[in-house]
């Protein structure tokens, strides 16, 4: 009986440790996430005006704006997709 309840007490520790590293890393891939998401943001709001006169000036220098911000877009793009893998 001694050797079941002690089993059952070193199961039960070993299952916290695990939730307690579980739960940890959590934590921190939030915070990553979070970060990750802060940085994407502001990649937004920097293109999204370029976007927008990209548009408008669209035939006048459609190339070379439309290489750059082709840059940009490939960045923000991978950028979601890395947060999303996270998640």
């Amino acid at each position: 009986m001694a050797d079941v309840t002690e089993q059952m007490t070193k199961a039960v520790e070993h299952l916290k440790q695990q939730r307690d590293e579980l739960q940890l890393k959590l934590h921190l891939a939030k915070a990553d996430a979070k970060d990750e998401w802060a940085r994407l943001e502001n990649q937004w709001e920097e293109i999204k005006p370029k976007l927008d006169a990209a548009r408008e000036e669209v035939g006048k220098t459609a190339e070379s704006v439309g290489a750059a911000l082709g840059l940009a877009i490939d960045e923000l793009k991978k950028g979601y997709e890395r947060l999303k893998g996270r998640l």
